[in-house]
């Protein structure tokens, strides 16, 4: 039996992720910072699809924690054959209206932590000649719109060539890039999401379904959603100056009274 690792396994995508390997048979790892919940997905988990599972309690903008879960993808004795880079948040002020060490710590964890943790995973994976990586990404990293934005494009273009060098090896990288779907993500953050379009929104279910799809399939990038593959395919014959604009509208500067 297989088994996979998912970061940020207790709500949202992750969760979503760790029911339906669970439900395909997988073995799951369940990596996130609250101890509780992970031990109640597990058991849960446990309980529904009478898999094992493993908990890592980690907070992956801390060094030593991501560490960590490295240590635990690079084990030969329990080889992990499927890695989801899902962990992830999101600030609500603008960039220079935040704390940098706010930014910093958010970096980490949308990008460092995926850096890390596919080095451990992939070389691990290399060597026994088959395995799969899923770096969560976001339509968001196509346009400009602040530092999410700018640490999920870097995941798209992380994944991409990490794909390149993985070619022939057995081994697979997909970057998955949903753009709204409804999770805790949104509320965390304290956005406001109210003027989003219900044509817009995804269901996380349905969403890693299809990925897991591409996954099976060996594609390197996943985007859900017949509107978001339209605006994604969009986004790539614009001319940059409108791709800018979203952010443009979101972070236009406050006027000083």
């Amino acid at each position: 039996m297989s088994t996979a690792l998912v970061t940020g396994a207790t709500s949202g995508i992750g969760l979503a992720f760790a029911h339906q390997l669970a439900e395909r048979g997988h073995d799951v790892v369940l990596v996130a910072r609250d101890r509780a919940r992970l031990e109640n997905v597990s058991d849960e988990l446990r309980a529904r699809y009478a898999v094992s599972t493993e908990i890592v309690a980690a907070d992956l903008s801390e060094r030593a924690d991501t560490g960590k879960v490295a240590e635990r993808l690079a084990d030969r004795a329990r080889p992990v054959d499927l890695l989801v880079n899902n962990a992830g948040s999101s600030l609500k002020k603008r960039f220079l209206d935040n704390d940098v060490a706010d930014e910093e710590r958010v970096f980490d964890v949308l990008a460092r932590a995926v850096m890390v943790l596919s080095h451990a995973a992939a070389n691990a994976m290399r060597e026994r000649g088959h395995g799969a990586i899923v770096n969560v990404s976001s339509v968001a990293g196509f346009i400009a719109n602040g530092t999410y934005s700018a640490s999920k494009s870097f995941v798209t273009v992380f994944t991409e060539g990490l794909a390149a060098e993985l070619e022939g090896s057995g081994v697979t990288a997909t970057a998955l890039c949903p753009g709204f779907t409804h999770t805790e993500f949104h509320q965390r953050a304290k956005l406001d999401m109210s003027r989003i379009p219900r044509l817009l929104w995804l269901d996380p279910d349905r969403l890693v379904q299809d990925c897991l799809d591409d996954v099976a399939k060996g594609k390197l990038l996943s985007v859900p959603g017949a509107q978001y593959k339209a605006i994604v395919a969009a986004l790539d014959v614009l001319p940059r100056a409108l791709v800018r604009a979203p952010g443009r509208m979101v972070h236009r500067p406050r006027r000083r009274r």
